[in-house]
């Protein structure tokens, strides 16, 4: 349901923004999830600790009826929204560089999870902090990607390759940092917020990419790049749990994220990277 959700969304975005703006519209329809971040994760993790998991559970069942009621409200009813032909939209899986643009993706955007998947542990056992920070260190990366999503949206309308390119690269800098030094919280922060304002830099980037290598299937596509990034959310979280499981330390985990974001990074430059976009 979330890749049909977002990829449904992508084109609904699309439509309003108009033609040349696909990366602003899907940095719109990924402002979201970084709301989310910014927001229903911490509160989550503040209302699970001190209410229990029941009453987190209805309070997010709430909020998704009231999303719902607000997806009947205000979207927009127009025969320009039917999509295509669901022939034309599985064509496009015909395409070797769709697959390997999703292999790039899910690579790359790994290194998140291989962090945000152990804020918790970084904070308490690496940093040695309360608990009580992590719903803290949660909101900072949540601004990190809102503010990276923002940028990368309009990076991704102007130029081919840099949102991706450029966020890939920053990340890998970043992950040596924590790696090295987030023991201190001082440092520590501060990369959280950079990693995720890295990562979501180069998503709008992504789904352009994508798109331009199948404008036929632009319903597909966004549900494309939401698979890349679950998938990418199981390698984060299973190379870190290999770190962890070697008994290489808490801060072992921004490893595995880097080998996964350094291979995709390479994959990206000797395969698409060195094609032109159709517009």
């Amino acid at each position: 349901m979330q890749g049909a959700f977002f990829g449904a969304g992508a084109v609904v975005a699309a439509y309003v923004y108009g033609p040349g703006k696909g990366g602003k519209a899907f940095a719109t329809v990924m402002g979201g999830l970084t709301v989310a971040t910014i927001l229903g994760s911490p509160l989550g993790t503040f209302i699970g600790q001190n209410a229990g998991w029941r009453v987190m559970y209805w309070t997010v069942a709430a909020i998704g009826l009231l999303a719902g009621a607000a997806l009947v409200a205000w979207l927009p009813r127009t025969g320009d929204l039917r999509g295509g032909s669901v022939t034309n939209e599985l064509g496009a899986l015909r395409s070797k560089d769709v697959w390997v643009m999703v292999v790039v993706a899910a690579l790359g955007i790994s290194s998140i999870f291989a962090v945000y998947t152990f804020i918790g542990p970084f904070v308490t056992d690496a940093a040695r902090s309360d608990a009580a920070l992590i719903p803290v260190a949660l909101a900072v990366f949540g601004i990190g990607m809102a503010v990276g999503n923002h940028l990368g949206g309009r990076v991704a309308d102007r130029y081919a390759h840099r949102g991706l390119t450029y966020g890939y690269g920053s990340v890998l800098v970043l992950l040596v940092i924590i790696g090295v030094a987030g023991d201190d919280l001082v440092i520590l922060l501060p990369c959280l917020f950079g990693v995720g304002a890295t990562m979501m830099f180069a998503i709008p980037t992504i789904q352009v990419r994508l798109t331009s290598l199948a404008p036929d299937a632009p319903t597909l596509m966004g549900a494309l790049n939401l698979a890349a990034l679950n998938l990418a959310n199981s390698l984060g979280a299973i190379g870190g749990a290999i770190t962890l499981g070697a008994g290489w330390g808490t801060l072992s985990t921004v490893w595995a994220g880097f080998v996964f974001t350094a291979a995709g990074l390479a994959l990206y430059a000797v395969t698409i990277g060195r094609t032109r976009p159709s517009r």
